[in-house]
């Protein structure tokens, strides 16, 4: 049985009394963003991780902000996780492992990925905690992954092995997952059609 060739795409939308967020996602993109989010730097580093995830990727998004951008991260996270495993439905012949590793001047960055149907995230970046890039607040980061990882149903390990500058540790990190990601979605011609898996589901 082999996979379909349409692309593996996906739109999602969620609406609270806090956000409302509307997204779409192509895994088989060529990393064509169009972000707004009313939050200048992330807008930048969801744009980064859609380049260099080879996704294309089409976010709106409101909320309180005025409160906190955590409710507008967080949703975020939220529905670009259901738009993946929405789009990745269909997990047989996938190499379904990724591992990326990105060096952005004096800083260097390793991602992981398994598309496992196992939900979990590490993420060991200390030096972006209590700091602020703009008025963005760095602790977000990691609620940002949580989401997306627990909704996307992936095993996600981040690792900072050094770096000083908080911009290039922070990019480094959406390149590094986006490259994982990129890696782990791709399928294996000798495998096309087979779930990569001993259990029979993932």
């Amino acid at each position: 049985m082999k996979r379909d060739t349409a692309p593996r795409q996906a739109r999602v939308e969620r609406k609270t009394q806090e956000t409302g967020v509307a997204l779409h996602l192509n895994v088989d993109g060529t990393g064509a963003a169009k972000v707004q989010t009313t939050i200048p730097f992330f807008d930048h580093m969801l744009t980064a991780w859609s380049k260099h995830g080879l996704m294309d990727l089409t976010v709106e998004a409101h909320g309180d902000t005025e409160v906190d951008l955590h409710h507008t991260v967080e949703d975020v996270g939220i529905v670009l996780g259901r738009a993946f495993r929405e789009a990745m439905a269909d997990k047989r012949g996938i190499i379904r492992y990724g591992t990326a590793v990105v060096p952005m001047d004096e800083t260097l960055v390793a991602a992981s990925v398994d598309i496992s149907g196992r939900p979990f995230l590490v993420f060991n970046v200390p030096a972006v905690q209590r700091m602020r890039i703009s008025n963005f607040d760095l602790d977000l980061l990691e609620e940002f992954f949580r989401a997306f990882a627990f909704n996307a149903e992936v095993t996600l390990h981040v690792n900072l092995h050094y770096g000083k500058n908080l911009h290039h540790i922070t990019e480094a990190v959406f390149k590094a997952v986006g490259r994982a990601l990129a890696d782990a979605t791709r399928v294996n011609p000798r495998t096309e059609g087979l779930l990569p898996t001993t259990k029979g589901t993932l």
